[in-house]
């Protein structure tokens, strides 16, 4: 059934035909924004506009180049009504305003799913595609944890962290947003189509792109702007020196937002982009209360009094002692007898119990990783 959306007012209609022009992207498009009050009145005020080439305003006034775009609008609403998809523009009521008081905010964002997501307090999550289990499952509690306290998660719906943080928040029944670098028709990557429905359906998929955009590689590092944009903060769970995710945190800086980065082993390529941000200035996460308390947010009722949380004095003293051998990255069963020092048979039913109760997980070659703090 395709969910039912606002229609799309006429400034929207209108700010989308102007960016179907030919040389007209989302830098331009903002720098009209900024300048015009009303998009209707762009073609008679393109002669006095600042910094507008020759052939922009050429294009700008050619009555040929607007009818046809214009068309080229109406043929993408059809569209976007046939996949329920909404369009905003930046003059619209329902358009954030914290994204809006950004340098280079995006003047059309389209959308799948509830567009109310957006009024509720915001905190970003990001990192690697290509992340640890330790990484997966940080990202994953972290965003657990904001949900329970009534924060939105935003996060890129890419593969690794992303995809990790959009789970944690929908397995705790929580909103969240996915900013994508491509339109909302095309799925990427390819096996997210169904993140891409649940998002929808619990939350929000929002893009500057129209629909049949590819993802380029170039849309990504514009599409992390947004996320900094929308939130408060920005949480970099796991990165290498060289990761897209670092871009982010650098945006939420020039944007006046906070950053936080989860530390993780010094040996690891993976967490050297988190640690260099630590060193820089960046705040140390170990749980979502970090975030809360230095944002100001208090923490739900229902999170500070967690009925599913295991205490460490609820169990008997052989769990406690094969707890002890795990930590998030991993401990193999001939290692985790030696330490512990119990027969194996005892040892794999402690470790069955632990991974029923959710404590560690099992991973191939019966390596056993501590997913959350008894």
């Amino acid at each position: 059934m395709i969910p039912t959306v606002a229609p799309v007012s006429a400034r929207a209609a209108q700010w989308l035909a102007i960016s179907l022009l030919p040389g007209i992207g989302p830098a331009t498009l903002c720098r009209l924004g900024r300048c015009v009050s009303s998009p209707g009145s762009i073609a008679g005020a393109a002669l006095n506009l600042p910094a507008i080439s020759p052939r922009l305003r050429a294009i700008l006034t050619d009555p040929v180049a607007l009818a046809r775009s214009r068309e080229r609008a109406a043929l993408e609403i059809a569209r976007l009504e046939q996949h329920g998809f909404g369009l905003i523009c930046h003059q619209d009521p329902t358009y954030p305003d914290r994204l809006r008081s950004i340098e280079d905010f995006p003047v059309l964002l389209f959308y799948r799913g509830s567009i109310d997501t957006l009024t509720r307090p915001m905190v970003a999550l990001v990192g690697s595609r290509k992340a640890t289990s330790y990484g997966l499952e940080s990202g994953h509690r972290l965003a657990a944890e904001l949900a329970a306290n009534g924060i939105t998660v935003v996060s890129g719906v890419a593969a690794g962290i992303d995809g990790a943080v959009h789970g944690g928040t929908l397995s705790a029944g929580g909103l969240t947003v996915g900013v994508l670098g491509c339109g909302l028709d095309v799925i990427y990557p390819r096996n997210h189509g169904r993140l891409y429905d649940q998002i929808a359906g619990q939350g929000l998929l929002l893009s500057e792109y129209p629909c049949t955009t590819r993802p380029d590689g170039f849309r990504f590092p514009a599409r992390n702007r947004i996320i900094s944009g929308l939130s408060l903060a920005v949480v970099v769970v796991e990165a290498t020196l060289k990761s897209g995710s670092l871009i982010t945190a650098r945006l939420a800086l020039d944007q006046g937002r906070e950053v936080f980065a989860v530390p993780g082993r010094i040996d690891s390529p993976t967490s050297a982009g988190t640690h260099r941000l630590l060193r820089q200035g960046a705040l140390l996460v170990e749980s979502a209360g970090d975030i809360l308390v230095e944002l100001g947010l208090d923490a739900s009722p229902a999170a500070r009094d967690d009925p599913g949380h295991v205490k460490e004095t609820d169990l008997d003293h052989d769990t406690r002692q094969v707890l002890a051998c795990l930590d998030a990255y991993g401990c193999d069963i001939d290692a985790i007898t030696r330490q512990a020092g119990l027969p194996g048979g005892r040892i794999l039913e402690i470790l069955l119990q632990l991974e029923m109760s959710g404590l560690i997980r099992q991973e191939p070659g019966q390596i056993y990783v501590r997913t959350k703090r008894s």
